[in-house]
């Protein structure tokens, strides 16, 4: 059984406006105290299986100090990653500094996925962050000096008030820099962040999906391919790990508000601090039934442009796709279509993804 890993480190030193992951400010013992329990957990729950994929993610794990990120690295290095296995970290764009990225590179880290999110300083503010392009440039610089040449940037777009204007000029900034993948995002009002709560008004669904649809013109005729819903890349450098996810396949979580998938059982850690600090690691497990791994499998197998591979949907549940309730009505209407031995969501109903999986799931 193929395998991939993600670690979760939670803590940041500035909280961002619009996040509602597991987070919360940096203190040093906590980091500390954290890091021994998360090699606990490892421990007892890894079982040395060769791993195709290690993604470090946050929080912010590059905000840890130069030490505690060495000693979270070491920690890791027990972990058997195959040969050319995708080992990618979380960078806040400020800690793109010589020390940490040949530090990283010391531990075979190959890949480097940076928060941006936008290069607008009004937005920055809205976002409570700050980026600054030519500090950026020279941190992709430093990482191809150290050999780290898969780096992959956020973009976010959809604020109060944004211009096509000013998303272009983003978009231009972001493929002007030498890297091989971006991730976008709209921006979304999650419940518990200050956005949120101070009541931010979102865009007009109408000018989101317009954004949507430029910046996937924009990015294919940089050379950037649309391989899911919000991702592109460079032929050769999508995200294998996320890839993972998409294909409902088996991968670890360890550390805060963690999530594994494991044969049957979807386990979730815990995202109470004081509760991973006592060894009480896991909040709840879900026993999936084959339907559930089936509406698991579509939901997450949609999300790429390519869609699904329908013999190999067969082979594996014993079901022809297209007897799944409402499939072929959703192929008549043009909203799926079959290409080459797959089953996709065409371009023009990308935006709409969400409508489509209700009616199947």
């Amino acid at each position: 059984m193929s395998m991939s890993i993600y670690i979760h480190i939670p803590f940041c030193t500035n909280i961002c406006s619009y996040c509602n992951f597991s987070k919360m400010f940096y203190k040093q013992k906590w980091v500390e105290q954290y890091l021994t329990k998360l090699e606990e957990e490892i421990f007892n729950k890894y079982k040395n299986e060769k791993i195709n994929t290690l993604y470090i993610g946050g929080g912010t794990p590059s905000c840890l100090e130069l030490p505690s990120l060495e000693k979270l690295l070491k920690i890791l290095s027990n972990i058997k990653l195959q040969d050319k296995g995708e080992y990618t970290i979380e960078f806040n764009p400020e800690d793109l500094v010589e020390e940490k990225i040949k530090l990283i590179s010391k531990y075979n880290i190959n890949r480097v996925s940076i928060g941006v999110q936008t290069f607008n300083s009004r937005h920055l503010k809205t976002l409570n962050r700050k980026t600054d392009y030519e500090f950026l440039a020279k941190g992709i610089e430093l990482l191809n000096k150290y050999g780290i040449d898969n780096i992959s940037l956020d973009l976010m777009y959809g604020f109060n008030g944004q211009t096509k204007d000013e998303l272009k000029d983003d978009l231009i900034k972001f493929t002007s820099l030498k890297i091989k993948h971006i991730s976008t995002y709209s921006l979304i009002l999650e419940s518990n962040t200050s956005l949120f709560i101070n009541d931010y008004k979102e865009i007009d669904p109408d000018l989101e999906s317009d954004f949507y649809f430029m910046i996937i013109n924009f990015l294919e005729e940089k050379g950037f391919n649309q391989y899911e819903l919000s991702n592109f890349s460079k032929k050769g450098y999508e995200s294998k790990h996320n890839l993972v996810y998409w294909n409902n396949e088996n991968y670890y979580g360890f550390g805060l508000s963690a999530a594994s998938y494991i044969e049957d059982e979807r386990i979730v850690n815990t995202s109470s601090i004081n509760s991973y600090f006592e060894g009480k690691t896991v909040r709840e497990v879900e026993k999936l039934n084959r339907d559930d791994i089936i509406k698991y499998h579509l939901m997450l197998g949609f999300r790429k442009t390519k869609g699904i591979n329908i013999n190999e949907f067969e082979k594996k549940y014993n079901i022809n796709i297209l007897s799944i309730n409402n499939i072929e009505k959703l192929v008549e209407e043009g909203r799926l279509k079959i290409s080459e031995g797959y089953i996709y969501i065409p371009r023009e109903y990308l935006y709409l993804s969400n409508d489509i999986l209700v009616e199947l799931i």
